[in-house]
């Protein structure tokens, strides 16, 4: 089955109707983050040399990245083995953390120009970026771009980005314009608050259109058109209704990062004690999710947040709780 193919604990029996929602997001959950991930970058770099930028990047993203390789990924990986009676052993890799090793990557190569982009924002090519993404010409352009990415690394699963050079030049990508976007301000904004309906509707009429095709085949154009335009309409009714300032807010937002590294532990350690059980798939697939994400969100509070010398090794900053 692909999910053991993939790496995952699967159960005998699928979910069939699981699979039009999972087609929807699969095309653009993973560039939106290389997005968000860019975005972060350019508020980071306002209050840091390079230098600075450097070494909080590194102490972010490297060491839990190089942690999660050596002990988050291998407690996984040993769960699966027992499930499947495969043979037991130490398999370090980055697994879902393949994610963080592209970001640091892209900080790497990219800084030189965000540094430049900083110190001269006043300068003509930055005065052109703000001028580019306020008209939909912009926008148009960068999914152009997107478009010219999968004609040349021709993806054979466009939405196989962990571990291949798609989703490296991919994510390089996003990473880079969502720089951009924030780079150029309000502008930007106003004009996804303007165009939010057409992106959302014309998104959905593609996404219904791939759905209602044999075995969901259409052209990858096609795909990359549908991918940014959810991703705009994500940016936009996000900004929308999302940007304010909320105690839930922020305790959600430091929470994601931690979460994300750990969450994989908590879904192989539900699946090998509900997958074996003899009752409904429904039903398994409701504990197993609950028990994920609880599993998570409590290990988050009582351990990870609460425990100086880790907080880290999974993304925080070492600051003591009052």
């Amino acid at each position: 089955k692909w999910g053991l193919m993939i790496g995952f604990i699967t159960n005998d029996t699928s979910i069939d109707s699981i699979w039009p929602p999972m087609t929807m997001l699969n095309v653009w959950r993973i560039p939106l983050l290389f997005f968000v991930s860019g975005m972060g970058v350019y508020f980071a770099i306002q209050k840091r040399n390079w230098k600075q930028l450097l070494k909080e990047r590194s102490i972010r993203i490297f060491i839990p990245y190089v942690f999660g390789i050596l002990t988050i990924v291998p407690i996984h990986m040993y769960l699966m083995q027992r499930y499947y009676n495969f043979e037991i052993n130490y398999s370090p890799n980055p697994a879902h953390l393949w994610f963080l090793g592209n970001i640091f990557v892209y900080v790497i190569l990219l800084l030189p120009l965000f540094n430049h982009l900083k110190k001269h924002s006043e300068r003509k090519l930055e005065s052109w970026l703000r001028t580019v993404f306020s008209n939909p010409l912009g926008l148009t352009l960068v999914t152009v771009v997107f478009v010219i990415e999968a004609l040349l690394l021709k993806p054979s699963i466009y939405e196989m980005y962990a571990m291949t050079w798609h989703g490296f030049f991919l994510g390089f990508i996003a990473f880079f314009f969502g720089f951009c976007f924030v780079l150029s301000g309000s502008a930007f904004w106003n004009l996804i608050l303007k165009w939010k309906w057409l992106f959302l509707v014309t998104a959905i009429a593609l996404y219904v259109y791939r759905l209602l095709q044999p075995q969901m085949q259409v052209p990858t154009i096609q795909i990359v058109i549908e991918s940014n335009l959810w991703i705009y309409s994500v940016f936009a009714f996000g900004y929308k209704y999302l940007n304010q300032s909320s105690r839930t807010l922020r305790y959600l937002s430091q929470a994601a990062y931690p979460v994300y590294i750990i969450h994989m532990v908590f879904l192989y350690l539900s699946s090998l004690i509900i997958f074996p059980l003899e009752i409904n798939v429904y039903l398994k697939f409701t504990i197993v999710l609950i028990a994920t994400f609880l599993g998570s969100m409590i290990f988050y509070e009582f351990v990870i947040r609460r425990i100086y010398l880790i907080r880290p090794l999974f993304g925080l900053k070492n600051i003591k709780l009052k």
